[in-house]
């Protein structure tokens, strides 16, 4: 059996990302864990004000990113 973390609100985000068919996405200024970072963003509006989401978060400085095996990226 494969692992995976990645759930059907990821792969919904990345198919409203990558399917050209919605306009509402902004690139985000932001911190993640007290990192300076940036995420792309959905915006909506609801009741007058806007609502925005985080899609997915930038890489930081500081972030290791491993397999499930604990092997990192790159290596």
């Amino acid at each position: 059996m494969s692992q995976t973390n990645i759930t059907p609100d990821h792969r919904s985000a990345f198919e409203a990302l990558t399917s050209g068919e919605f306009s509402n996405f902004a690139l985000f200024s932001c911190f993640a864990d007290g990192q300076p970072a940036a995420a792309i963003c959905a915006v909506n509006e609801q009741a007058g004000e806007y609502l925005i989401r985080p899609l997915f978060v930038s890489v930081t400085d500081t972030m290791r990113l491993t397999d499930h095996d604990g092997r990192e990226a790159g290596r």
